[in-house]
């Protein structure tokens, strides 16, 4: 395995560094301070090509491979949650699942303007009753001749206020849990969409985050994604792609939280020194240093898979398990290192274990992973490929394993 970056990816971390630095950290604080989320973000994101980091240059996106993406995510969490959490959804959770399961009509309707950022896609399959238990959905859809009615509601929605497309899943079978669910590409502008943001968050306050209500909504069979009752499986496959977004996403914020840390420990003295030579906080410094190396290397792996086109469900829950806890581990001994001023937005490390909170719940709880990894351990969970659905990403290299 070889562990260097290439050139095409360190050029593009330099490029997304550079960006994060001049356009996110310096209006950041009173971003989140605001509960303000600044589209022009997205815009600017798009004009770099970075809205369709891995989606096929046929279709409209850059090409280029999963562990770029990772380390796009990675560089833009180092600014902010919340910008990260964008691309996660628009690209990770929405493109690449039309990518991967629609057909070539909505492929160049909704993929293309999405790839290349001129339009923003969203994901709604969580609802006020059903989080980790997604059959238990009560959103409905009905079959009218050409059409579905789609009624009801999803809640903790990124981007529910600025994306243009949702990916929204619904019962069309309430006689069969997961069979009975199927996805569907929902217009913003199809009458009886309405959104509400979410303020007074924890963290990520600086994101759009709300509730989608649907009331007798109208969308055309043609914009069903699959077929009836394939909709648990294209969540599934989405939530692999989503959840290795977020793992790399956390990488950042634990690279944040040291950057900062050591920072802060060359400039406070104690007891006549740095603090830094203090050798409990050397400690909370080797523990970051640590899980910022081990956590980035279980990211690559999933990446590796993803590329090779071979089934990743394991390896990406436990890199997002094991970042995400290890996002939050590193912020909160930041804020231990930077004793009372920790406390405070002063400096941004309140904020890093603000927001490294929700990424432990969402996408996934850490019970869940969990879970998971010790049913594959124990040899209870069988990790098939989803068959003739898995699609390498088109460059060179890339194979596709199906069992």
């Amino acid at each position: 395995m070889n562990f260097e970056l290439t050139e095409e990816q360190q050029s593009v971390k330099k490029m997304v560094r550079k960006f994060v630095d001049k356009e996110i950290i310096p209006n950041i604080q009173e971003w989140d301070r605001q509960q303000h989320f600044e589209p022009n973000i997205l815009k600017r994101l798009a004009e770099l090509q970075l809205m369709g980091v891995c989606i096929p240059e046929e279709y409209g996106g850059a090409g280029m491979d999963y562990n770029t993406l990772a380390i796009v995510c990675e560089e833009l969490e180092r600014g902010d949650t919340a910008y990260r959490t964008a691309v996660s959804v628009h690209t990770g959770l929405n493109s690449m699942t039309i990518f991967q399961w629609g057909n070539e009509e909505q492929k160049q309707k909704y993929l293309v303007p999405q790839a290349k950022g001129d339009k923003v896609g969203a994901f709604g399959l969580t609802e006020p009753n059903a989080g980790s238990d997604v059959a238990a959905m009560n959103s409905t859809a009905v079959r009218d001749g050409d059409h579905y009615v789609l009624n009801g509601s999803k809640t903790w929605i990124s981007l529910c206020d600025v994306a243009d497309h949702f990916l929204i899943f619904a019962k069309t079978d309430h006689d069969v849990p997961h069979k009975g669910i199927t996805a569907f590409i929902v217009e913003r502008t199809f009458a009886g969409v309405e959104t509400k943001a979410i303020k007074g968050k924890l963290g990520i306050r600086a994101g759009n985050t709300g509730e989608v209500f649907l009331t007798d909504v109208k969308v055309p069979v043609a914009n069903r994604l699959g077929e009836e009752g394939e909709g648990f499986k294209i969540a599934m496959s989405a939530l692999d792609n989503g959840r290795f977004t977020v793992a790399a996403g956390a990488v950042g914020l634990i690279g944040a939280s040291l950057e900062a840390s050591l920072k802060y420990c060359h400039e406070r003295k104690t007891f006549g020194k740095e603090i830094g030579k203090h050798q409990l906080v050397q400690q909370m410094i080797a523990k970051m240093s640590a899980n910022l190396e081990i956590s980035r290397l279980l990211v690559f792996k999933a990446g590796t898979l993803k590329n090779a086109g071979k089934r990743n469900t394991k390896e990406t829950s436990l890199a997002k398990w094991i970042a995400c806890d290890a996002a939050f581990d590193a912020a909160n001994d930041a804020v231990q290192i930077h004793g009372a001023y920790g406390y405070s937005d002063e400096y941004p490390v309140e904020r890093f274990l603000r927001n490294s909170k929700a990424p432990v719940i969402y996408e996934g709880t850490r019970e869940i992973h969990t879970v998971m990894q010790g049913e594959y351990a124990l040899g209870y969970r069988e990790d098939k490929q989803l068959r003739n659905q898995l699609h390498a990403w088109p460059y060179e290299g890339a194979t596709v394993t199906n069992s």
